[in-house]
């Protein structure tokens, strides 16, 4: 992923230099089980040590990865010019290519599971304190972008809140799945290799040994950690569409901070965008591009091929990076944004209390008016809203047939913002727990 969406820990953790280092402490460690187990000596397992503390100079592997045409020949070749020859004739002992890569991989998507967990812990937390902040703040609902009903920005922040609270344990569930390793040889029987030795290798490298792998790990586990991911880029792009309508111009319930001296134009100097979530868009797209290749590499010929190599190769990086930027970019849009109660106000009354109309609906079906003709009057008199700017309420009042089955007094009662509030406390606290 390019530096402009990318955050230097989680970069960290896709650099040559990590992997080396996890491919050589795969080996390390499976030459002292191996030597518990008098397979090999153990003064042979403790040269490999001797390399503990080396940074493996990755111009030298790329070197003889030139020449050899396979990555982990060439560290194995590194690492043996690094410890000698002959201390490192045991290493890679019984164990197939794919031990080492696909453990890595996982090792590598377990880090960044961790890195992902607290950025949407860090998320919540910032969409709990906006959510209670305008807990009471009344705005319009919308439903195919039209006014619907009263609703509050609490509710609004809450509800993704709840969705990216659900994200969370997702998440969690992925790194729980995504937490294997394997060292079972060739085609995964341990025919060269004893069982022991992946147990040893997994406990120090903090997974659990696949139950049964092939040559390599089933790709239905990192199917589903991709998958993961998706779900939760659709998740920033739902709250980010969100903020984008409310920065439109003719809208302006909330916006994106604008930092002083930001410019919105290099045309126009009046703009303030909302740039940043227009970005959460673009860069949602991308995690979500690699869901179907994941998907894709769970179809592997017999115990392996490498069709998935080159995918995992490119999403590994590409999409962890991506998101953990995404998902701070917003836990920082949510922190700062700037929210117009009044505008919210002004919106909702634009049309003059038509937003009431199932109130009156139901008013008139419970005092014994057909749900038909119930319907029928309140849709004659809010069209004259929509079409000559009328005022619901009096309109209303001037119906005859409304006035027949409601009083002045009850119909004024319907258009009370507080009826549409009044369980905005038991939702918080389905959703918060407190």
């Amino acid at each position: 992923m390019i530096p402009r969406y990318s955050r230097p820990d989680m970069v960290a953790i896709w650099s040559p230099e990590t992997k080396f280092r996890i491919w050589y402490e795969i080996e390390a460690h499976a030459c002292d089980a191996q030597a518990d187990l008098g397979v090999i000596p153990r003064e042979n397992a403790e040269a490999v040590w001797k390399a503990r503390d080396v940074e493996f100079d990755v111009a030298r592997i790329d070197e003889i990865e030139a020449v050899t045409k396979h990555d982990v020949i060439a560290f194995l070749t590194h690492l043996a010019e690094i410890i000698g020859s002959d201390e490192a004739r045991f290493v890679h002992q019984g164990m197939t290519s794919s031990d080492v890569l696909d453990t890595t991989f996982n090792v590598q998507l377990v880090r960044a599971a961790d890195i992902l967990i607290a950025d949407l812990e860090g998320l919540l937390a910032a969409l709990k304190r906006r959510a209670y902040e305008h807990k009471n703040t009344v705005r319009i609902g919308r439903s195919h972008g039209i006014h619907a009903e009263p609703t509050t920005m609490g509710l609004t922040f809450a509800r993704f809140y709840a969705e990216m609270d659900r994200n969370l344990s997702r998440m969690r569930d992925a790194r729980a799945e995504i937490a294997t390793g394997a060292i079972s040889g060739a085609v995964g029987t341990f025919a060269n290799i004893d069982p022991a030795v992946e147990e040893h290798v997994c406990e120090k490298m903090g997974l659990v040994p696949e139950p049964i792998s092939t040559q390599v790990i089933p790709r239905d586990r990192h199917a589903a950690f991709f998958a993961t991911l998706g779900v939760i880029a659709s998740s920033i792009e739902n709250i980010a569409i969100e903020i984008r309508h409310m920065q439109r111009t003719e809208v302006l319930e909330a916006e994106e901070f604008f930092s002083k001296g930001q410019k919105g134009s290099s045309a126009m100097p009046h703009k303030r965008n909302p740039v940043l979530t227009e970005n959460l868009t673009g860069l949602a797209r991308l995690v979500r591009m690699a869901v179907v290749p994941a998907m894709e590499n769970v179809a592997l010929w017999h115990e392996r091929d490498i069709s998935h190599s080159s995918v995992e190769r490119n999403i590994g990086p590409d999409t962890t990076i991506t998101l953990d930027f995404a998902l701070v970019r917003l836990t920082g849009v949510i922190d700062k944004l700037v929210v117009y109660p009044e505008n919210m106000l002004a919106n909702m009354n634009k049309f003059r209390g038509l937003v009431m109309s199932q109130r009156v609906l139901l008013a008139l079906t419970q005092a014994g008016v057909s749900r038909e003709d119930a319907y029928r009057l309140v849709q004659r008199n809010a069209m004259k809203v929509w079409e000559q700017g009328k005022d619901f309420k009096e309109e209303l009042l001037n119906d005859p047939e409304v006035t027949a089955a409601l009083g002045p007094d009850e119909i004024e009662e319907k258009f009370d913002l507080g009826y549409h509030t009044k369980h905005v406390d038991t939702i918080f606290e389905r959703v918060f727990h407190d």
